[in-house]
């Protein structure tokens, strides 16, 4: 562990330094070299272009919610990093997002659904399961956890879970909207996505609307061979590691369920973390088993070379669960 902690601090990505700093060896923001590390990370051409895609929101209307190219996924991805809204060129973006919350509290996105799936096939500013969680996700990273309008929104997601968690729900101004899938059925992705969110919230790390989402998952995984929602199976696919945390695959979800303490001990998390492992090269990194074309140039989207970040990411997963790395 050790190595790999030295290996990760070597990088020459800021920030995977910068949350390896502060996640794996829990320095103090104030820490010097935490605040050298941000300062550098800050000011890196790459996350100063990443800033600039992201100040296109809200981009053009989202059609399906694995377009790894819309600016949603660069806000949350620069989350992620550890961007706050007091940031250089931050808070104007943050502030188009917090422009459209709707009535009920969820963040809005704009949306292009087709006839095909119950929609007008017309831009529309709306809600789904899909894209509102990330987006008060990458909101509460940033910004006040306290703020009131974080906290409508986020009463309102824990509202919607059902008694097999969270199914694909949409705003009523859709109509018919619904994924491809039966509808009393929980769809696997919208779980991910409200848990991150919910998981921000210290009284819903133990609630009974986090419990049932987490449940949901670790019960997918349990009966992968028999059980498929919304088209969401846990096959080779969902194995292999990949970044950003956009869709639905075993380090997203292993992340996710991580962030819940209850967790920790759930035999179903515990096997689905050794899984990973098993993907580690032999000195305990990890390389991009599938790449999102958008993200390509990233150490995270080559599939042939070990990730700092991808194995920083797995790291913390196993910090988390108090496991050791092998």
């Amino acid at each position: 562990m050790d190595l790999l902690i030295t290996w990760l601090l070597e990088s020459s990505e800021p920030w995977t330094r910068y949350r390896t700093q502060v996640d794996l060896l829990e320095l103090p923001e104030n820490d010097s070299q935490v605040q050298a590390t941000r300062k550098e990370m800050l000011a890196n051409p790459t996350i100063r272009s990443m800033v600039s895609e992201a100040a296109a929101w809200p981009g053009h209307a989202l059609k399906r919610h694995n377009d790894a190219s819309h600016p949603m996924y660069r806000l949350s991805t620069l989350a992620d990093f550890g961007l706050r809204a007091s940031d250089p060129e931050m808070k104007p973006i943050l502030e188009s997002v917090l422009q459209h919350q709707s009535v009920a509290g969820a963040f809005q996105s704009l949306l292009n659904i087709a006839p095909a799936f119950g929609g007008t096939g017309e831009d529309i500013w709306a809600w789904v399961l899909c894209d509102s969680p990330t987006l008060l996700y990458t909101l509460l990273s940033m910004g006040d956890p306290e703020d009131p309008r974080f906290l409508q929104a986020a009463d309102h997601l824990a509202g919607l879970v059902e008694e097999n968690g969270w199914r694909c729900t949409s705003a009523p101004d859709l109509g018919k909207f619904r994924g491809p899938g039966r509808k009393s059925d929980p769809c696997p992705i919208a779980n991910v996505y409200a848990l991150k969110a919910l998981s921000m919230f210290p009284q819903h790390l133990n609630s009974l609307a986090s419990r049932t989402g987490v449940e949901m998952l670790l019960g997918h995984w349990e009966h992968r061979k028999e059980n498929k929602y919304y088209l969401f199976g846990v096959g080779s696919d969902f194995h292999k590691l990949k970044y950003p945390f956009i869709w639905y695959d075993i380090l997203h979800v292993a992340d996710v369920l991580s962030r819940f303490p209850f967790t920790h001990t759930d035999p179903r998390l515990i096997e689905m973390a050794r899984a990973i492992t098993a993907q580690a090269d032999d000195l305990g990194r990890y390389v991009a088993g599938s790449a999102y074309l958008a993200w390509k140039g990233w150490s995270f989207a080559d599939k042939k070379n070990p990730s700092p970040w991808l194995t920083f990411l797995v790291l913390r997963v196993f910090k988390r669960l108090d496991l050791s790395n092998t």
